[in-house]
């Protein structure tokens, strides 16, 4: 199978689902809590829907993991692939009309982060699409793009996730990587922040909340990798998890080593 082209459909199908609702007082009903933990809007289940049309309609057989609905399996060897999709990443965005949001799915033949093979981010307002091949590079709209170079934390643009209620014991544990860096940012859709690091649009992205679920991560990680960067837990060990709708993660994503190697030691 062409998992490439099918995942392309796939969020093409997405977006014009997503743009129907988004910003609409539809978009943020709610339908109880999704397998990862959070309340399943019915911008998110729309979206979830048209990627398993989609993949019913090529007769594709895979595990899906869905932030949403969690693990289904479908056609007659499910065990073959295993899709790993956030149908809508940046829910809270979509809902409220800010333009800002994703989708992400990413496939893989064993369901751990280390063995995706395939991976899709797609800017459902504006159209963008960020695709990965492993071993084959990463793109932006079919155009070969790489990390930055900028290695200076004063000179870099740094997202950081501080959505949390923790919110005083996540300053002080980032307190010094805040103090040095001048450009910092938030945009609210964690797989396409991790993409504008891959694209060089950004340089850095940060999440040590412990919150974030992988069905977020596991396109834009192999993306960000093929673009050649880095993206490691904060202590520096491979972001090896299982592709679970309840697994959680902790990163630093970088441009570059000689940045990433800054970062970590003042997160130490």
């Amino acid at each position: 199978m062409n998992w490439l082209d099918i995942l392309k459909e796939c969020s093409q199908k997405m977006r014009k689902e997503v743009l129907a609702f988004f910003g609409s007082p539809d978009a943020g009903i709610g339908f109880g809590i999704g397998a990862g933990g959070d309340t399943m809007k019915k911008i998110d289940l729309v979206a979830e829907k048209a990627l398993i049309d989609v993949l019913e309609d090529h007769k594709a057989s895979c595990t899906l993991i869905s932030e949403e609905t969690g693990t289904r399996k479908i056609g007659s060897q499910p065990s073959e692939f295993y899709v790993t999709t956030d149908p809508v990443d940046g829910t809270t965005n979509a809902v409220r009309g800010i333009p800002f949001m994703a989708t992400a799915i990413a496939v893989s033949k064993a369901p751990y982060l280390k063995d995706v093979e395939t991976a899709l981010v797609s800017d459902l307002f504006h159209n963008v699409t960020y695709t990965a091949q492993r071993n084959q590079g990463a793109y932006r709209n079919e155009e070969r793009i790489e990390s930055s170079k900028t290695s200076s934390l004063e000179e870099a643009i740094v997202g950081v996730d501080f959505n949390t209620l923790r919110i005083k014991e996540l300053v002080a544990t980032l307190e010094e990587v805040l103090i040095r860096t001048r450009h910092l940012r938030h945009l609210g859709a964690n797989a396409l922040e991790i993409c504008y690091v891959a694209d060089g649009t950004t340089d850095a992205f940060l999440d040590t909340r412990g919150k974030l679920r992988v069905t977020d991560v596991a396109a834009s990680y192999l993306i960000l990798l093929e673009a050649g960067g880095i993206m490691v837990t904060p202590e520096g060990e491979e972001l090896n998890v299982p592709l679970a709708a309840t697994q959680r993660v902790s990163f630093v994503a970088a441009a570059n080593k000689k940045l990433y190697e800054t970062i970590r030691t003042l997160l130490a």
